[in-house]
């Protein structure tokens, strides 16, 4: 087993259980808090479904923005569109195809500013801003879903292209800095049939995909651990063989070598001497 200690093997032992430990510690964990966010939302999802909306004030008291713990719900909001703060969401996808997002806050009659997601409309040639309807202008009564700031991982700046303010996530902070509003904290999703709707946003579980997918992935990655495992065991018991071969296989040349006049190496050699013919 003094093989082990080479550098390759150590080096081979080391990746082994390196990728181990990932499995077991970061990937798996990942994929089983996938699924439980999964599962939570669609609960979360299924009890707003069954709810009533609710006017927005109800939920969502003046001071205070949208709660974790109200997202998903269905409120009603009457209000002005104000078209000047309009934002779009840059670089989002929808059925497959690049899309833009479209943000407009909502003046509601106690003087609040909501940000409202009238949905998405897709991008022309190029990523093109294309024309879409406008916000109708007085005042409506509309019904969405409430919905958390979402976050720009690279925290990339706003920016106005085209005359329009751009962003790179659904979130009442960014249009604020991008054109000087003092929305509320949160958005309200639009559904379908409301004014001002363009393609509503579908709710989707978050990283989508078939029901316990993200269950059956953990499952894997467990798999790959003890696979790595067993693999690990199979090469050892192999190189253990393999020299266990090579070492008999010397052994049995050295008998072959030293027995080929016909008599053992550990004969006397005067023994051998007898026995041996003299030339005449």
């Amino acid at each position: 087993m003094r093989f082990l200690l080479r550098p390759g093997w150590l080096a081979f032992i080391g990746v082994v259980c390196a990728f181990v430990v990932l499995c077991y510690t970061l990937l798996a964990p990942w994929q089983f808090d996938r699924e439980a966010e999964r599962d939570a939302q669609n609960r979360a999802i299924a009890a707003a479904d069954a709810t009533p909306a609710v006017p927005f004030a109800e939920l969502v008291p003046p001071g205070q923005g949208v709660s974790g713990d109200d997202i998903w719900r269905r409120v009603d909001l009457t209000g002005t569109y104000e078209r000047d703060a309009e934002t779009l969401v840059r670089l989002r996808v929808v059925d497959g195809a690049p899309a833009y997002e479209v943000l407009t806050p909502l003046r509601l009659a106690d003087g609040r500013l909501v940000v409202v997601n009238r949905g998405s409309v897709a991008a022309g040639d190029g990523g093109v801003v294309p024309g879409y309807a406008p916000a109708p202008s007085g005042q409506v009564t509309v019904e969405g879903r409430l919905r958390l700031n979402e976050n720009d991982p690279q925290g990339r700046p706003p920016l106005l292209e085209g005359g329009t303010h751009q962003i790179y996530a659904a979130d009442s902070r960014a249009l604020a800095g991008a054109t000087g509003a003092s929305p509320l904290e949160g958005v309200v999703s639009l559904e379908e049939g409301q004014a001002g709707v363009l393609t509503p946003i579908p709710i989707a579980p978050p990283g989508g995909g078939a029901p316990f997918s993200n269950f059956s992935y953990a499952l894997q990655w467990l798999t790959f651990g003890v696979v790595a495992l067993v693999a690990l065991g199979i090469f050892i018991r192999l190189e253990m063989l393999q020299r266990r071969g090579r070492r008999e296989s010397r052994g049995s040349l050295r008998d072959q070598l030293s027995g080929r006049d016909g008599y053992s190496a550990d004969e006397p050699r005067a023994d051998r001497d007898e026995h041996t013919p003299s030339g005449t």
